[in-house]
């Protein structure tokens, strides 16, 4: 054994590891090539296929744009004719119409020598426009030369026709001074004694003033009625009449509420109601003929009439009791089981119905009114139809709006220059309503017979402006509220009335939607890569 003993080597297996990968290291040769895959770039696209995508791009939008584009409007665009909005707000708010009522009035003096009569008439005209406070209602006196009377009524019109005229006034010597108005005429008979004649120095005569005050009260409802309608038009204030009395005022809104609407054509029903078995007749045609027909022939220039009859059995009125309050008369009429209809072939029905029983109304009276449906009379006795039918005609004559006072002939010629001046005023409404709803949605169409119509109802209301008084304003007027009420109730502008822009965006929201995103997108990535090739370009 040797003297000198080997120490003992300690295991560290770090340093092998560390040993092994420094001499695979040191093996590895300079110019070797990893094996580890590399991810692969695309190669570069040439310049060719990137303008061919360009141009494949710019091909979708060229077809969207020039062709897609155009036909989407076309098709959709809304067509709207144009309607002369300057003239439909100035005939709304009174600028364009400035409504007068002349009426004529000839003072027939065969009694007097010309220069008295012309005296006569020249103090009355003035007694009349110092009373006269309401420049739109203008009584105008002319002189009838006696050598134009006519051979009929032996009256004098200047030439002219009667139906021009309003009132006729011939001046009759007498021994008292009074008036006479014909029931079924326009004619005013006036009886004056001789010291009532005016000197030719006088500047006033108490006859003058006596014709004057009697014509002022003849034509005092008429010009309130008027008066009343233009109070509550949009006239300007300069020409607003003077502001009525309260209780006028209140009376004539219930002569509006009471009135029916105007129309060409009424259709009138008749009704027996009894609430037994008999009777089961009754002699309407003939009492029609004889009370009614007269009063309906006098309207022809107004409206026609149609006229229906019927008889209902075991008919119980909505109310019991033999008294009636005024409360209950609304519920007198049994809607729900007596056969009323209520409009036949587009015309207003008025009904006029005759109960057989011995109801009255608390206070006294049989009969009363319902505003703008028709009249009830209660009798127990129908052999006799003669006081039912006058009854009958008074509240025919305050549902188609009438005056209450005046001979037969004077107040339809009223009714006729109030129904006038109604419809002028209406019409004038619905045009300047169509004209801001125009203005108010621009996205409504409005067809061409809008704009005929409105041009139509231009036409017959400057006629109708032109020629207020008489038979041809009314007509003018009526056809000039129709033309309006159609052009503004028409079907195809009403429909698009209720159509918001948010119901457009969930229409085409689903349609553009997946059409307008890949092309939109496929843009902003061209865009994105040409700036890219343009920063690798520098």
């Amino acid at each position: 054994m040797s003297a000198s003993s080997q120490a003992p080597i300690a295991f560290q297996p770090g340093a092998n590891a560390d040993d092994k990968d420094t001499k695979k290291s040191e093996d590895v040769p300079a110019n070797a090539v990893s094996a580890t895959p590399k991810k692969k770039e695309p190669p570069p696209e040439s310049p060719e296929s990137v303008r061919q995508r360009i141009y494949v791009v710019l091909s979708f939008w060229a077809i969207i744009l020039i062709i897609g584009l155009p036909i989407w409007w076309k098709t959709t665009a809304i067509y709207r004719a144009r309607l002369p909005l300057d003239q439909m707000m100035d005939w709304a708010d009174g600028r364009a119409c400035r409504p007068v009522f002349p009426l004529r009035i000839s003072i027939e003096a065969d009694s007097l020598q010309d220069h008295e009569a012309q005296h006569l008439l020249r103090t009355t005209q003035h007694a009349l426009d110092d009373l006269n406070d309401f420049s739109a209602h203008h009584l105008r006196l002319e002189l009838s030369p006696s050598n134009a009377s006519t051979a009929v009524t032996g009256l004098s019109t200047g030439g002219v026709e009667n139906e021009e005229l309003a009132l006729v006034i011939r001046l009759l010597p007498g021994t008292t001074t009074k008036a006479d108005l014909q029931s079924y005429a326009p004619i005013l008979d006036i009886y004056y004694t001789p010291n009532q004649i005016p000197s030719s120095s006088s500047s006033s005569s108490s006859l003058g003033k006596y014709i004057a005050n009697r014509l002022r009260g003849m034509f005092a409802e008429e010009q309130a009625m008027i008066s009343y309608l233009l109070s509550t038009s949009s006239a300007p204030p300069e020409r607003s009449p003077k502001a009525l009395a309260p209780e006028v005022a209140e009376s004539l809104a219930k002569w509006t509420t009471r009135s029916m609407k105007y129309s060409r054509t009424y259709h009138l029903t008749f009704s027996l109601f009894t609430p037994t078995a008999t009777p089961s007749s009754w002699d309407i045609a003939s009492a029609l003929e004889e009370h009614l027909k007269p009063l309906l022939e006098s309207f022809s220039s107004i409206s026609n009439f149609t006229i229906d009859t019927q008889v209902q059995l075991y008919a119980t009125p909505g109310v019991s009791g033999n008294v009636l309050k005024k409360e209950d008369l609304s519920g007198f009429i049994n809607a729900a089981e007596w056969p009323l209809s209520p409009s036949i072939g587009g015309a207003p029905t008025i009904n006029f119905i005759m109960y057989v029983g011995d109801m009255e109304v608390e206070g006294g009276g049989k009969s009363w009114l319902i505003p703008q449906w028709g009249g009830v009379v209660i009798q127990s006795d129908i052999s006799d139809l003669r006081p039912a039918m006058l009854i009958f005609s008074n509240q025919l004559m305050s549902l188609l709006g009438a005056p209450e006072s005046g001979s037969l002939p004077l107040r339809l010629m009223t009714l006729v220059r109030v129904r006038s001046a109604g419809l002028l005023l209406k019409a004038s409404g619905t045009m300047g309503s169509l004209a801001r709803l125009t203005l108010a949605l621009p996205s409504i169409s409005i067809p061409r017979s809008v704009a005929d119509g409105v041009y139509t109802t231009i036409e017959h209301l400057r006629k109708a402006c032109d020629g207020l008084g008489g038979q041809e304003a009314l007509e003018n007027a009526r056809i000039a509220e129709e033309a309006a009420e159609k052009a503004f109730f028409e079907k195809s502008m009403v429909g698009q009335v209720y159509f918001p822009d948010e119901h457009k965006l969930a229409v085409y929201m689903p349609l553009l939607g997946p059409v307008g995103v890949p092309l939109v997108m496929t843009v902003l990535k061209e865009v994105r890569a040409w700036r890219k090739r343009r920063r690798g370009s520098r």
